[in-house]
């Protein structure tokens, strides 16, 4: 388990590349766990733009499932908040997804606790002040 310490919306890019440089390479599936404002959106923008995404990064509140062109290929940004139970990941294909071996950036994981790969890495963000996070991430 490690922590990054976020002072400031600066700080966000700098933790996102720390994260990536720390996991291990088989570790595409990232499960974020935070409340709503958290900053989930945010750190997941920073992520992509480290994984060279040039295009906008939103969050897909009502399409569930957003598709993003990285250096090394396709990046999958989930967020499971509207699901209504696990068979509507089902009907979306998370599978084909979560298999692909590309990264899948999931917000809301709790939506489908029985879905998750073994190997996701779980990501918590803390609020601690204003614009101050801990970012908490472990296997």
């Amino acid at each position: 388990m490690e922590d990054f310490i976020v002072q400031n919306l600066e700080d966000v890019p700098k933790a996102a590349e720390s994260l990536l440089k720390s996991i291990a390479t088989d570790k595409r599936i990232l499960l974020f766990d935070a409340p709503m404002g958290a900053g989930k959106t945010t750190f997941i923008k920073a992520l992509c733009a480290v994984l060279g995404v040039e295009e906008n990064v939103s969050s897909p509140t009502f399409s569930i499932v957003n598709e993003y062109h990285g250096t090394d290929g396709p990046i999958y940004h989930f967020d499971f908040y509207r699901l209504k139970d696990e068979q509507e990941a089902y009907d979306l294909g998370y599978e084909e997804y979560f298999y692909s071996g590309n990264y899948c950036l999931v917000e809301w994981p709790q939506k489908i606790p029985n879905l998750l790969p073994d190997n996701a890495l779980f990501i918590e963000i803390r609020i601690t002040g204003p614009q101050s996070r801990i970012i908490r991430f472990s296997e």
